[in-house]
């Protein structure tokens, strides 16, 4: 395989997962009586321009598809940062009345809705039709299609540039990562900005974040390797924040190479001599992170099994993709976790991918109520420990294995 973004050929492996279903492919009464699409799952890295990726396995349009299950509005705290970010990118650049929009991936309208709000004109584009759907529930305008360069240009000449173009945790989501990059520039006014969200590779790597590999993620992203997607693609980033979200983020503000005139500020200069220092342009930084994702598999596994000897009830709170990863990788199965637990209704009823176990409401949470629960989207710990806190006081324990186990 050659790398997504400059072509060189992939020869460094960071982790081999085996193979998973993806993470995202819920399993219904009815899919539960079909064979399930098992796929390899391995990430490499780029040694020219440091790009880690997975392996391509699996089109886009099949992960993407209309009856997509992650819907962005079910966690607080995400909504919150999303309100505050609007907040301020607002006051920054001057948004009003007169000013417009373009999220991409605007999912279920989470952000969209506070720009709304402000009667700051404003465009959706998602490509998965459940959350589309939910969207213009809250009369948010929405395209429900796939963004890339051929779209940004029909936009454009249909005088839809945008003053500001939104993508959190979507840079990650595409496999011609070239082609979305280009989508940007083409669809910004010449004095425009884009901000990105997306996980930062350093946490990956030195917080053991493995179950953040999925199929759907086909990129791993550092400010080294984003500066080179965007730099072949007309865009130049003049601003950087490390963020708490997703296990730790960054937030990217990006200019049209051509003709934005933003200072660069010295944060970008030195995030990107500080990924140097650590070594994140070496073959020896990637080293070992296969042995540190089995030592966490291990310590799952001895955690369940003691437990099951035990005749003690594992549940697991959020449907989480990141959750599946973990309990395929482990080849846990509906034996040593009962259920698990989530607030979406779009997920509730139906069935973990590969590992088959069920999804349940928080009703049913209440009515079996279990010795542990392993909190599966661990970024989320604080909140969901807020939530449980009728169950811990009964004794339930909460517990989470990334970074390493951890009763919380």
């Amino acid at each position: 395989m050659n790398c997504r973004h400059c072509n060189s050929k992939l020869e460094l492996s960071l982790i081999d997962l085996g193979s998973a279903p993806p993470s995202n492919a819920y399993l219904s009464e009815k899919t539960l009586q079909a064979a399930e699409k098992w796929l390899p799952l391995r990430v490499l890295v780029c040694k020219n321009c440091w790009l880690v990726q997975t392996e391509d396995f699996v089109a886009e349009d099949e992960m993407f598809s209309d009856d997509y299950a992650y819907f962005s509005s079910f966690s607080s705290s995400f909504l919150k940062h999303t309100e505050e970010y609007v907040e301020k990118v607002v006051a920054r650049f001057g948004l009003d009345e007169n000013s417009h929009v373009v999220e991409v991936a605007s999912n279920d309208g989470y952000l969209l809705q506070y720009f709304v709000k402000k009667d700051i004109p404003s465009l959706g584009i998602e490509p998965t039709l459940s959350t589309v759907i939910t969207a213009r529930e809250k009369d948010i305008d929405v395209l429900n299609e796939f963004f890339g360069k051929s779209l940004a240009l029909k936009l454009a000449s249909q005088n839809q540039r945008a003053d500001l173009m939104v993508a959190n945790n979507v840079l990650a989501h595409v496999p011609d990562i070239n082609d979305f990059v280009k989508g940007f520039s083409v669809l910004m006014n010449p004095q425009g900005v884009a901000t990105f969200e997306f996980p930062h590779l350093v946490n990956l790597v030195e917080k053991n974040q493995f179950d953040t590999v999925y199929h759907e993620h086909y990129s791993y992203l550092s400010l080294t390797s984003v500066r080179a997607i965007f730099e072949t693609n007309n865009l130049s980033i003049f601003d950087v924040e490390e963020l708490a979200t997703h296990g730790g983020s960054l937030r990217v503000y990006a200019q049209r190479s051509d003709s934005g005139e933003r200072l660069v500020e010295s944060n970008v200069v030195d995030l990107l001599v500080r990924e140097e220092k650590i070594g994140l342009k070496t073959v020896d930084y990637y080293a070992g992170f296969q042995q540190e994702a089995e030592k966490i598999k291990l310590s799952l596994l001895e955690f369940l099994i003691t437990a099951k000897r035990e005749g003690k009830q594992v549940a697991g709170y959020g449907a989480a993709a990141k959750g599946n990863t973990m309990i395929n990788f482990a080849g846990v199965g509906v034996d040593l976790i009962s259920y698990v637990v989530d607030k979406n209704p779009a997920k509730q009823n139906m069935y973990l991918p590969g590992s088959r176990i069920p999804i349940k409401n928080l009703t049913y949470l209440r009515e079996n109520v279990p010795d542990y629960i392993i909190v599966l989207p661990w970024n989320l710990s604080d909140e969901i420990k807020s939530e449980l806190v009728d169950l811990t006081d009964q004794g339930t324990t909460l517990v989470r294995f990334v970074p390493e186990y951890t009763t919380l």
